[in-house]
């Protein structure tokens, strides 16, 4: 028996929240930066406490106009302190309903920038030491941030997407291309199976590369996401792959 995480990014307006949380492990919150306030952290953190949903936090540049997808220009310090802002918003709902942040996430621009910058990376790393160096970071596999946050002593979860194309050098295939996205649960599925059980992904020119992963996002905006994820998720427990 194998077991995985699937996790999902939420209060990111969508609206889907409580057809999404059922089917996950954890979740990923957004905090003010690209999507969210304080009234739909309390509605997906509801949720997620109801069905005991790992709580992970999911800042962004702080870019509501641009849903945090676009590289934004910002000093090093302010970025600091927006992040920092981001996730300490979420903890105190967290604290207040007697729960715990499991992980942190970025997002969008943020996440790819720091899989391979290092000033960006070392950022956020150092912001969630400052915050609770007990909290996981969710990153891809030999990212330029989850080496830095394995040397600086973090807990690395290794992320890959359920829902998106890979290039060779292991990014995301940019959503300008009309072949970012997987939303056929067939393909989906083997594409996810492949991952978990041969440790490679077949990528955008057809390269078959390494790579390790135990959480993997569904995005919450996908088009039939909750079908896709029933089905997904249907499918690995046929091929004794359990969700926890």
């Amino acid at each position: 028996m194998i077991t995985i995480d699937v996790n999902c990014d939420l209060g990111e307006g969508t609206g889907n929240e409580a057809f999404i949380m059922p089917l996950i492990s954890s979740c990923n919150i957004a905090c003010g930066g690209h999507a969210g306030d304080r009234s739909t952290m309390e509605t997906v953190v509801g949720l997620a406490k109801k069905y005991a949903v790992k709580i992970g936090a999911h800042p962004s540049f702080p870019d509501q106009p641009n849903f945090g997808r676009k590289v934004m220009n910002i000093s090093a310090e302010n970025l600091s302190n927006s992040l920092v802002e981001q996730i300490n918003a979420l903890r105190q709902i967290l604290n207040a309903e007697g729960l715990e942040l499991h992980h942190i996430k970025p997002h969008g621009a943020l996440y790819n920038l720091a899989a391979v910058d290092a000033n960006t990376a070392s950022i956020i790393v150092d912001v969630i030491i400052k915050i609770d160096a007990s909290t996981a970071l969710y990153a891809p596999f030999g990212s330029v941030i989850s080496k830095i946050a394995t040397e600086k002593g973090l807990k690395v979860v290794f992320e890959a997407f359920a829902d998106r194309n890979y290039n060779q050098d292991l990014t995301l295939v940019s959503r300008a291309n009309n072949d970012a996205l997987i939303d056929d649960p067939e393909i989906m599925f083997h594409h996810v199976s492949r991952m978990i059980l041969d440790k490679k992904v077949t990528t955008l020119n057809g390269e078959e590369v390494a790579i390790k992963a135990d959480t993997f996002c569904v995005h919450s905006d996908g088009r039939n996401v909750v079908k896709n994820l029933e089905s997904l998720i249907f499918k690995l427990k046929q091929n004794n792959i359990e969700i926890s």
